[in-house]
């Protein structure tokens, strides 16, 4: 008996994603996820916990939040609108609005040019020393989407200084010193951040680095010793932070709060190496819980030691 061969299946396709609506597909486009960088304003807030802080420093410091929450949502606007090309190549940029094509270039052109002035105008309302930080983060930004990102080494430096003026000007937005200290970590962790950045690029594209021809000019072990350097000298750097800067003071409990800097160094490594999560530092901070839990621990230690400690 000649038995009729079983029909193959065909493969399923790869759903397509939904096409988004225009609100929906603009505030995607902001990267609401990457707004947890612009916590850094608050810095100044929580270790200068040992004064006493009014009412209307902590208005200016959640205002400070907003503004360079919607001065990095239109600057992402802008590198997107530089890299829609490029982000169509990308296994995971491609599904970006503007490169998937849910938000039209002109929508995004149009937010940009409206929207720029505005918070610019908000941050001087706050004083004019704050806007000169905005202005000066915003124009790092725009000269790295359109150069800086190409160049080696300036592109990592460029990432990194946003993080140094985002801590500056919420300082100077409620009117407190503006530590060195807290600079000079916030620099060293903000360029561990993006070497890891890179280094997990180019593991996640391998030999097709074509979406970001930067990567060519790393190499891993290059990288992974850029890395362990920074790595070291941002711990070292916060531990003599924790008893020889003003803030500490006579504050020696502020020394508790190294072992947690230790294990979120030692557990972003973990999951960039392991899980290849350091391509996305603003979700591997949300998604991981033992790292959020860290920060939280983090936060609650150092505001009790330089708040209550003597």
């Amino acid at each position: 008996m000649q038995l009729t061969p079983s029909p193959v299946a065909s493969p399923t396709p790869s759903p397509v994603p939904r096409k988004r609506s225009l609100p929906i597909a603009l505030l995607l486009a902001l990267r609401p996820k990457q707004w947890t960088k612009n916590l850094l304003v608050f810095a100044g807030l929580v270790f200068t916990a040992n004064q006493a802080h009014t009412p209307d420093q902590f208005l200016k410091a959640f205002a400070a939040f907003a503004i360079f929450c919607l001065l990095s949502g239109c600057a992402y606007l802008l590198n997107d609108l530089q890299d829609i090309e490029a982000d169509r190549q990308h296994p995971r940029k491609r599904l970006r609005p503007i490169a998937s094509g849910d938000l039209p270039p002109n929508a995004a052109r149009a937010f940009f040019t409206v929207f720029t002035p505005l918070a610019l105008f908000l941050a001087w309302c706050i004083n004019p020393a704050f806007l000169v930080l905005a202005a000066l983060y915003l124009l790092v930004t725009v000269a790295y989407s359109f150069q800086l990102k190409h160049i080696v080494l300036l592109d990592v430096l460029a990432l990194a200084s946003g993080f140094v003026l985002r801590a500056a000007a919420g300082a100077l937005a409620i009117g407190v010193e503006t530590s060195v200290w807290l600079l000079l970590c916030t620099l060293l962790l903000a360029l561990f951040l993006a070497l890891t950045k890179r280094r997990s690029e180019i593991v996640a594209l391998g030999d097709s680095p074509a979406t970001r021809p930067i990567l060519t000019e790393y190499s891993l072990p290059m990288l992974d010793q850029m890395i362990n350097i920074v790595a070291s000298a941002c711990l070292m750097a916060y531990s003599l932070y924790t008893f020889n800067s003003p803030t500490a003071g006579k504050r020696h409990y502020l020394m508790a709060t190294i072992p947690f800097v230790l294990y979120g160094l030692f557990r972003y490594l973990y999951l960039s190496h392991s899980k290849g999560m350091g391509e996305a530092p603003e979700t591997v901070l949300i998604e991981d819980k033992p790292l959020l839990i860290n920060i939280v621990l983090y936060l609650i230690t150092a505001i009790i030691a330089v708040r209550f400690s003597q």
